[in-house]
């Protein structure tokens, strides 16, 4: 699956995308969809289809720590910024490798959808 994986093949490089921060086990992303002014991709390098698959722990922390990052960088860490990993199709996930939203640059309502 990861083969054909459309985040995959970010990562390696056959698809272009607008990447904003990479670290060892993380790539980072514009989305091509925006749904906020700043909105961008976290993923880990590895193809992990759901968070539901997630063996590592840590997982969701460096993906944190790289929209921390990348929110400070961006000027939205002191106004505000959310972070969402929608798990599976109910919850409005389409590409099945884990992935974080990072949304900033305009006022949040709650809920959410």
């Amino acid at each position: 699956m990861a083969d054909r994986c459309l985040f995959c093949r970010i990562v390696r490089k056959e698809i272009p995308a607008q990447i904003v921060a990479e670290t060892d086990d993380c790539v980072a992303f514009r989305d091509v969809n925006p749904q906020a002014p700043l909105h961008v991709l976290v993923i880990p390098r590895e193809h992990v289809p759901t968070l539901n698959d997630a063996t590592d722990p840590a997982l969701v922390g460096r993906l944190a720590m790289v929209a921390a990052d990348i929110a400070q960088r961006e000027g939205v860490a002191e106004s505000g910024y959310r972070t969402v990993i929608n798990t599976n199709a109910d919850a409005g996930q389409t590409v099945f490798h884990v992935h974080l939203h990072l949304l900033g640059g305009r006022r949040m309502g709650w809920p959410p959808g």
